[in-house]
């Protein structure tokens, strides 16, 4: 057994963890929580963020046509910031009501928007505008109040919208822990682990990963919307050349979380 100590404030707490040579799942050990990325270093940031009461709150919109737009917004090549900038935009300029025509939400986008350091553009606004013109108009009907896996389905047959997309407006909106949002940063942590193989493409095999993923944060006896928030914030921060191996960064990078 693995005996650990968090520090909330001055309160010291006692996190007792299995032996770093037991296995979590099979294939996948505990491993030591001062090195990165195994998953008694995820377990020991998710006990120490929860009793600071972060990453418990995913909502970004005020309704499920909000919780589409900034979704839709952000993901793959957009930054976080920037995605948050143009939602803030739209939102502000009453675009997201399901009613906006597809150049008037273009013409928005294409502006550049005011950024520490200076200005920035959006990515892809052409596209984006589309999507989100359609997406938001067709959304009117979806019934938000339902199971989450059945929302997931609805929103599938969205414009623009895959599993990784439709899984994060369900886990944002519905605060679920039944989905996971399986993007780049939490394919390779988990990859790092040995939860997934280094040759699986969410792309390809998304809800077979997802149901891997679910099962590891049952395992260590965390929610998965918090392990899944908590490991993208990590990952995205640490950036991509992170290895498994850069262990004497991790009580650094502890305190730093």
């Amino acid at each position: 057994m693995q005996r650990l100590w968090v520090n909330i404030d001055g309160d010291i707490e006692e996190l007792c963890l299995p032996a770093e040579i037991d296995e979590v799942m099979p294939g996948v050990s505990w491993g030591r929580p001062d090195e990165l990325f195994t998953p008694s270093f995820w377990k020991y940031q998710s006990e120490a963020q929860t009793r600071r009461n972060r990453y418990s709150h995913h909502r970004l919109g005020s309704n499920l046509l909000e919780e589409i737009a900034v979704c839709l917004l952000g993901g793959y090549g957009i930054p976080a910031e920037i995605g948050m900038a143009a939602f803030e935009r739209l939102k502000r300029e009453g675009m997201l009501l399901g009613d906006t025509s597809e150049p008037e939400i273009h013409a928005q986008l294409s502006q550049p928007f005011g950024m520490p350091g200076g200005t920035r553009h959006y990515r892809f606004a052409a596209q984006k505008s589309s999507y989100l013109a359609r997406s938001l108009q067709m959304a009117k009907g979806i019934q938000a109040n339902v199971p989450p896996r059945v929302l997931r389905h609805g929103l599938l047959e969205l414009p623009g919208i895959g599993p990784k997309t439709a899984s994060w407006i369900v886990r944002n909106h519905l605060n679920s822990d039944d989905v996971a949002i399986i993007d780049i940063h939490l394919h390779r942590a988990c990859v790092m682990m040995n939860v997934f193989e280094a040759t699986s493409d969410p792309a390809k095999e998304y809800f077979p990963l997802e149901a891997l993923f679910l099962c590891f944060a049952e395992a260590i006896k965390v929610r998965a919307s918090v392990l899944d928030a908590i490991i993208w914030d990590f990952m995205r921060r640490i950036g991509p050349t992170a290895r498994k191996g850069r262990a004497h960064q991790a009580h650094q990078l502890q305190l730093a979380f």
